[in-house]
């Protein structure tokens, strides 16, 4: 039983679904805790590329994961097709939270729930900077609080 629990809200605005395959399996013959945070990094990239981003270059930022927290609810194995729901919650005027929830396609059986905290970063200064407006506008277009670059 997991020690810590995710609340996550029903905010997902993205879907994809991504197969599981022999090298995502571990010893226990199902996908590794290393390998889904791997496929998580794959839904969070088709995200941002279906708004015409990339994870280094978003507004002329990148991204750096600051937290990951990762809840398994059920076991998932070669074969399976896991939809990943994603989305982007909890703003502040750095970064925000990539929030997901993985089910088995074929089944609906759900299999992991997880967010990753990220701030946007400048590579070039080495810095953290404020979230872009052209990201803002377009993953939270009503959030007025947040001052952004």
């Amino acid at each position: 039983m997991a020690r810590v629990k995710l609340v996550l809200p029903e905010a997902y605005t993205f879907k994809t679904v991504l197969d599981v395959r022999v090298t995502e399996i571990n010893y226990g013959n199902h996908v590794g805790n290393d390998r889904m945070v791997s496929l998580l990094h794959e839904a969070r990239l088709r995200y941002l590329r279906s708004l015409g981003f990339g994870e280094f270059n978003i507004g002329g930022l990148g991204l750096m994961v600051t937290d990951l927290m990762v809840e398994f609810k059920s076991e998932s194995f070669v074969g399976e097709n896991l939809q990943f729901e994603v989305g982007v919650t909890d703003f502040n005027k750095y970064g925000c939270d990539f929030i997901y929830r993985v089910t088995c396609a074929d089944e609906g059986r759900l299999v992991t729930m997880a967010k990753t905290g990220i701030v946007f970063f400048d590579y070039d200064d080495r810095k953290i900077a404020r979230i872009p407006k052209k990201f803002l506008d377009l993953v939270r277009p009503e959030e007025k609080e947040i001052e952004a670059r």
